[in-house]
């Protein structure tokens, strides 16, 4: 089966950055970081599976995280880039980090944000798979109910811009719920890189959103775990970059001007 992931490349003065977004979002989520991020690199945004303009294939092996390894360095190559530099949010975290573990080669440096999936444990992994074997078997296709109303849905956080809510709706509009269901059980079940962690050679940066305290434990284990982490501590939730746009974007600007593409 050939799949490609849907991509849109922004016009920059700079190296490619490659965005990746997490669960339930979808190009949208970047819409407040652009204008920024395009003064420094070239913003280079895609969608997961199952999510707004990408395809929702049906094997569930297809959207195993080894997949998106591949399909990374399809777009990379595609650009003509030798090396580039990568940012994932919450899922999109737990897809660049195990990219840059499988090809460290070919990143000059990588950001993430508050990630549950990267530094889940396997306990929590197969809990989760379980339960989304359950879901996928009992969902209703045509049923978007779960979606709107999904705590996740960063179109549901009231303490965005109304004009980007819109836009992150018009994403989630597109979703499909068979595709979210599939990544909950063949990506986000299989998407832990914990044990993994302290192997990561490529400099790295986390921007953590504070009040999500949910995320504590595993940001003490990042800063434990893998060599040489830069963590800048930002006012926001879980959408780090959403809340705090300006803030996260001049960390990401500091710290590739640190790592160089030609460096």
């Amino acid at each position: 089966m050939s799949l490609t992931l849907h991509v849109e490349v922004h016009e920059g003065q700079g190296p490619p950055l490659l965005l990746v977004h997490g669960i339930y979002s979808g190009r949208s989520h970047w819409i407040r970081n652009l204008p920024g991020l395009r003064s420094f690199t070239t913003p280079v945004v895609v969608e997961l599976l199952g999510h707004g303009r990408s395809p929702s294939p049906e094997p569930i092996e297809a959207y195993h995280p080894d997949w998106y390894v591949e399909e990374f360095e399809r777009i990379r190559e595609s650009l003509g880039a030798e090396r580039w530099y990568t940012c994932g949010q919450s899922l999109g975290a737990a897809l660049t980090l195990r990219y840059g573990l499988r090809v460290p080669e070919r990143i000059a440096a990588q950001a993430f944000t508050n990630s549950a999936t990267a530094f889940s444990d396997p306990s929590w992994a197969e809990g989760r798979r379980k339960a989304m074997e359950e879901a996928l078997a009992k969902l209703d296709p045509n049923d978007r109910s779960a979606i709107e109303g999904a705590r996740v849905n960063p179109a549901n956080n009231r303490r965005l811009p109304e004009d980007v809510r819109e836009a992150l709706r018009s994403d989630v509009a597109l979703h499909s719920p068979l595709g979210l269901a599939r990544t909950g059980l063949g990506t986000v079940s299989r998407g832990s890189v914990r044990h993994e962690l302290g192997a990561i050679t490529v400099p790295t940066l986390m921007v953590v959103g504070r009040f999500e305290k949910a995320f504590e434990e595993n940001r003490r284990y990042a800063e434990a775990t893998i060599p040489n982490l830069t963590t800048v501590e930002v006012d926001a939730g879980h959408g780090v970059n959403l809340d705090q746009p300006e803030a996260f974007n001049q960390a990401l600007r500091a710290f590739f001007a640190r790592h160089p593409i030609g460096g």
